[in-house]
């Protein structure tokens, strides 16, 4: 019921398309951009919940009060701590090499500003526990989500991160000024 209700929501409502291409194996990082907008977190929501996928999600401990704290939790969130030094990435490249299923979904900007320095930390989680890296695009000018493409972390960080972010240039986020790539 709740996958046919985001389904309408979505597509028929709200006029969204999916171009999804890209196999999904038990274990993989979803790598979403841009994220330029809360908004962001209401369609990812919507779609992944219309397409049956449950995936974590990395979300700033300040969204985690009551009462959006064990909502957040239920959908799956994972409180981050960014003023402290914590050994997340380990922590979730072991979790993710020890569970049978391991889905996490990563905005790399690692917020709604524009940040040209994009956070590396789901090449880590990824590279660490062996399994790839969906790349994930979400355009509003166009109403599309699309997975077309797949990395495979093989270490080479600098190459494959401008192969990412190239990857997303074209996407238009719902504050579009609020997007960067930085320089290649």
């Amino acid at each position: 019921m709740i996958k046919a209700f985001c389904s309408w929501l979505l597509y028929k409502h709200m006029g969204w398309t999916a171009n999804v291409t890209e196999n999904h194996p038990d274990k993989f990082i979803i790598c979403l951009a841009p994220h330029t907008s809360n908004w962001d977190f209401l369609i990812g929501q919507l779609y992944s919940l219309s397409c049956g996928m449950k995936s974590n999600f990395l979300m700033k401990k300040e969204w985690f009060f009551w009462p959006l704290g064990p909502l957040f939790r239920r959908l799956g969130g994972i409180p981050v701590w960014r003023s402290k030094h914590t050994s997340m990435t380990d922590n979730l490249a072991e979790t993710a090499s020890r569970l049978p299923v391991f889905q996490l979904c990563i905005t790399p900007e690692g917020t709604r500003s524009p940040n040209p320095e994009w956070k590396k930390g789901f090449y880590y989680i990824a590279q660490k526990a062996n399994i790839p890296i969906l790349l994930y695009g979400v355009d509003y000018e166009k109403r599309l989500i699309q997975c077309t493409k797949t990395i495979i972390p093989n270490g080479n960080i600098e190459e494959q991160m401008r192969e990412i972010k190239l990857y997303f240039q074209d996407f238009k986020g719902k504050n579009p000024e609020n997007f960067t790539i930085g320089e290649l």
